[in-house]
């Protein structure tokens, strides 16, 4: 069961009158902070990861 243009407009109607315009704006930016750090945090990992792996290469050589 899929939900129809009037089931979703009623939640987006719910959800504008709890949160408010302003709101919805500044958590869409906080969440997309949250994004970009937890994909910064990724690469930060990877990086380590890559560079252990060349030390311990470099050791058994």
């Amino acid at each position: 069961m899929t939900p129809s243009i009037w089931q979703l407009l009623i939640v987006l109607v719910i959800v504008l009158l709890l949160f408010g315009r302003g709101k919805i704006p500044q958590l869409m930016g906080d969440m997309a902070k949250g994004i970009k750090s937890f994909k910064r945090g990724m690469t930060d990992e990877e990086k380590k990861d890559e560079a252990n792996i060349e030390k311990k290469t470099d050791e058994d050589k």
